[in-house]
């Protein structure tokens, strides 16, 4: 281990945990609704971003004012998310009520590579220029922090580096995922949700409307996937991969618990942290191996807390 790497690579590992973060608590939130493990949400995310670059290159037409750029194609790219949401609980989803339960997963990971080919034919296969950034915008207010000539990373301690950009997707991130945490919790749609999560059944019989509550799910789960790509794309701009990150999103939920928000916050910062620390080790095979960490981690702790770190443990008799 390189041991001068590690304060470093902690910090790294952190700010990039938060994004995942966002991630696993869209893909809990469609879970704790529906029961349905939605292996689409990172291509949901590669659809918010690209559909963010299509509006940003459209405005530009009309305006060269940056602010009024990014405000416009986000706020189309995010109400474009929420009819996408409702489109999929809708058409592809609510069709297949009362089928088991791995058709419907099937069903998600179909339209993952659905929404995959649409991306490529529609934009291409090649990463694209010009991503509105999110993170330039904020220039006006983080100034007085000290940084480097180039302006990119805060400096502390006179070693220790914060990009500014990690930085400000971390409070992002962690805003947007307290902030769903108090929605689902203190509102009457969040009690709903709650409620449809625990039994179906007993939640039409009170008179909630539960194919409502699941397409609002979907519709919520596709503006946290759009807030995940575009605060992802202005780090590492637009391209299909950015699908491949909710991969490690998945260990960070069965690490902090299925049906946990908080679990998931925690989920994902812990699986960021190990991809970080791995890359400080002095072995390079073991450094470069950094993509398969959450998923030797995720295996220990499953052996000792097979429901996670705050998952229910549930008990059911045969």
């Amino acid at each position: 281990m390189n041991w001068q790497l590690v304060p470093q690579k902690f910090i790294d590992g952190t700010l990039q945990g938060g994004v995942l973060a966002l991630i696993a608590i869209g893909i809990v939130l469609i879970y704790r609704s529906s029961e349905i493990f939605n292996f689409a949400q990172g291509h949901m995310l590669m659809v918010g971003a690209y559909l963010t670059w299509m509006f940003a290159e459209v405005t530009r037409n009309f305006t060269d004012n940056k602010t009024v750029i990014l405000i416009v194609a986000i706020s189309l790219a995010v109400i474009s998310a929420v009819a996408l949401g409702f489109l999929i609980e809708r058409f592809a989803l609510r069709p297949m009520t009362g089928q088991p339960l791995l058709s419907i997963i099937l069903m998600t990971l179909g339209l993952s590579q659905l929404f995959e080919g649409i991306i490529a034919l529609g934009f291409g296969v090649e990463p694209l220029q010009n991503f509105p950034s999110v993170y330039s915008s904020a220039d006006s207010w983080i100034r007085e922090i000290p940084a480097r000539a180039d302006g990119t990373p805060i400096v502390f301690l006179n070693q220790l580096v914060v990009p500014k950009a990690r930085f400000l997707a971390f409070v992002i991130a962690l805003a947007s995922c307290l902030a769903l945490i108090l929605y689902f919790r203190y509102t009457d749609t969040g009690l709903s949700m709650r409620a449809t999560s625990e039994n179906h059944e007993l939640a039409r019989s009170v008179g909630i409307r539960v194919p409502r509550v699941f397409g609002l799910s979907w519709a919520i789960a596709g503006i946290i996937a759009t807030l995940g790509g575009i605060l992802l794309a202005s780090i590492s701009g637009v391209s299909t991969s950015l699908a491949l990150v909710a991969l490690a999103a998945f260990p960070a939920i069965l690490l902090g618990g299925l049906e946990s928000f908080a679990g998931a916050m925690l989920g994902g910062v812990i699986i960021g942290l190990s991809q970080a620390l791995v890359q400080a080790s002095a072995v390079p095979v073991v450094r470069n191996s950094f993509d398969i960490a959450p998923y030797i981690l995720l295996l220990v702790v499953l052996v000792f807390i097979p429901e996670g770190l705050f998952g229910e443990k549930r008990i059911e008799r045969i």
